[in-house]
C-alpha cells in the first residue's frame, strides 16, 4: 500500500448577528381654524301714514279758514250781482211792454219783495267731506348670508429610523491541514 497524503479542510464560517431596525412615524394633528361670519337680516319698515283732510268739513261747519270763506263770499257776490242785473233786465223788458196785461208797475215792481240774499259763507254739507288717505310701504328686507371660512394647516409625518445592529464576524476561519503519511524511516 502506498502511503496517502491526507488533506483536511475546515470551511470558513461567517457569523452574522443582526437585529432589525425600527421605524417611528408620528404625525401632529392638523390645525383647523374655523371663522364664522354670522348672517345678517335687517328689516326696515316705515310706519303707515294716515292723512285726514277735514278742510271741506270745517268749511261746511263754520266756513273754514278766513281766506276760503272770503273767497266763497266774493264768488257768491259776483254771482248774486249778475243775477240781480239779469232780474233788472227782465223787469225792464216787461216794463217796456207795459201794454201787455200783467206788466203794470205794481205787478212788475210790486212783486219784487224778496230781499237780496247774502252768499252762503259755508261750504256744501256732504257725508263725504272728510278725506282719509292711508298709505303703507312695503318693508325693506336686506339679508346677508352667513359665511364660514375653514383654514386647515397640515403637518407632514415625522419619520425616524433607528438602525438595527449588524455584526459580521468570523465564527470559524477556513483552514487546510495536510497530513503526510507516516514514513518508515528505519533503515
Amino acid at each position: 500500500m502506498q502511503p496517502v497524503l491526507q488533506i483536511r479542510q475546515t470551511p470558513a464560517r461567517i457569523g452574522i448577528d443582526a437585529d432589525l431596525g425600527s421605524f417611528s412615524i408620528t404625525q401632529p394633528k392638523a390645525e383647523v381654524n374655523i371663522t364664522t361670519t354670522p348672517g345678517e337680516l335687517s328689516v326696515q319698515s316705515t310706519r303707515p301714514e294716515l292723512t285726514i283732510d277735514q278742510t271741506r268739513a270745517r268749511a261746511a261747519y263754520n266756513g273754514g279758514s278766513v281766506l276760503d270763506m272770503n273767497r266763497r263770499i266774493y264768488s257768491g257776490i259776483q254771482q248774486l250781482y249778475l243775477q240781480a242785473i239779469a232780474r233788472r233786465m227782465e223787469q225792464g223788458t216787461r216794463m217796456a211792454e207795459f201794454f201787455k196785461p200783467g206788466n203794470t208797475i205794481a205787478e212788475v215792481y210790486g212783486m219784487d219783495t224778496e230781499p237780496n240774499s247774502f252768499p252762503e259763507p259755508c261750504g256744501t254739507a256732504s257725508y263725504d267731506n272728510v278725506d282719509i288717505h292711508f298709505e303703507t310701504r312695503a318693508p325693506e328686507v336686506n339679508f346677508r348670508a352667513a359665511k364660514v371660512d375653514i383654514e386647515v394647516v397640515r403637518h407632514r409625518p415625522e419619520t425616524e429610523y433607528t438602525r438595527g445592529k449588524l455584526n459580521i464576524y468570523m465564527q470559524q476561519y477556513a483552514s487546510i491541514q495536510f497530513i503526510p503519511p507516516e514514513l518508515n524511516v528505519q533503515m
